[in-house]
């Protein structure tokens, strides 16, 4: 049985599963997870009702064969099942191919909002003002989709890049189009800081995680440490002044959270959890994902930040998708925004290996 055959029937069950879930009286009375059970079913649906219309055309061709198989038969009997036969054959490919293409474009977790989060790496001052490239980047990007990106807190460099900024994307289907965009992007560009001219390569990590609801992980209250401090950074009296900085730390995966560019605390607080949500969703879903063994992410990439995916060669005005051995010369236009090409490549490539992984 191929990966793709193993995912669908663990999709099948799951679907069957949530059937179940949303059916009891009892869940739907006193569980507070059932509005996500009714999304991930929602999500579901058409790939599993695309995957029992394979499997029952696949019954018919084994049927055909069958009769096919036996011996003295009649010859307007054997023309029958011949015809029935091709149509079986013919109605699996057309159908596998949609597979291949929902799977491809959608997920649980497609049409999700996102939580970005874009760190300086090696490099240092340039490293920091990559970051903030990369942030207008996918700011105009977000732009050209009709998105709504929200900032929820940035660290500036002296010079005025970004050491680590954290942002909310909220539109249709933000999740599947930036999936993949997790993982070290690196630059090799004259920084504005070298007098001589010399190029020089610095690096930053992506991490783009689905956001989270607190119904789809459970968080105990308990598990939070919150702290809260004074802001530091631009704010004048205020920001001395109060106790506005909020820090939650889950204690038992010691994932750690602050915000302070709010000047309310709750409002930082509020954020703060989002994206601890998110975090904790996006570690979940990872492990699920090592339990299932294969997954449709990894055919692009582990999504891993310390995965090298891309170079942003700015004397050449070219970049390189080093997941796909993609090579384009317009990285003016992509830092500019243009990134549907890229991401569409993906896409194609994800769609190409379902296709090799078709079951004879």
């Amino acid at each position: 049985m191929s990966d793709m055959l193993k995912q669908l029937e663990e999709m099948n069950r799951r679907f069957e599963e949530l059937e179940r879930l949303i059916a009891d009286p009892e869940v739907i009375a006193k569980d507070s997870r059932y509005p996500s059970y009714v999304r991930e079913r929602g999500s579901l649906a058409r790939v599993v009702g695309l995957y029992r219309d394979y499997l029952e055309e696949q019954k018919k061709a084994a049927q055909a064969q069958e009769l096919l198989a036996e011996k003295d038969q009649d010859r307007e009997l054997a023309q029958l099942a011949r015809e029935e036969l091709a149509e079986a054959q013919k109605a699996c490919e057309e159908i596998w191919d949609k597979l291949e293409e929902t799977l491809v474009t959608t997920d649980e977790d497609s049409s999700r909002n996102v939580i970005m989060e874009i760190r300086s790496g090696t490099g240092g001052q340039e490293a920091a003002l990559f970051a903030a490239d990369l942030l207008r980047m996918y700011s105009r990007y977000s732009e050209n989709r009709r998105w709504r990106m929200e900032i929820i807190s940035i660290s500036r460099s002296d010079l005025g890049g970004a050491k680590e900024v954290i942002c909310r994307i909220e539109g249709k289907d933000v999740y599947r189009h930036l999936r993949f965009e997790s993982g070290t992007h690196r630059v090799q560009r004259v920084p504005e800081t070298e007098a001589q001219g010399r190029i020089h390569t610095s690096a930053c990590t992506v991490a783009v995680l689905p956001e989270a609801e607190e119904v789809d992980v459970n968080i105990n209250k308990e598990d939070l440490r919150i702290d809260l401090y004074g802001a530091s950074g631009p704010g004048g009296q205020h920001v001395n002044k109060t106790q506005s900085a909020v820090r939650i730390t889950h204690i038992p995966t010691g994932l750690v959270v602050q915000c302070q560019d709010e000047k309310s605390q709750h409002r930082n607080k509020t954020r703060a959890m989002k994206v601890l949500t998110a975090r904790l969703y996006d570690l979940l879903k990872k492990q699920q994902e090592k339990e299932r063994g294969e997954t449709r992410r990894s055919q692009i990439g582990s999504g891993d930040r310390s995965e090298r995916i891309r170079t942003y060669n700015f004397p050449q005005n070219r970049l390189t998708d080093h997941r796909i051995g993609l090579t384009l010369y317009d990285l003016s236009g992509i830092m500019e925004g243009k990134l549907g090409e890229v991401i569409e490549a993906l896409e194609k490539s994800l769609r190409e290996k379902a296709r090799s992984a078709r079951p004879k």
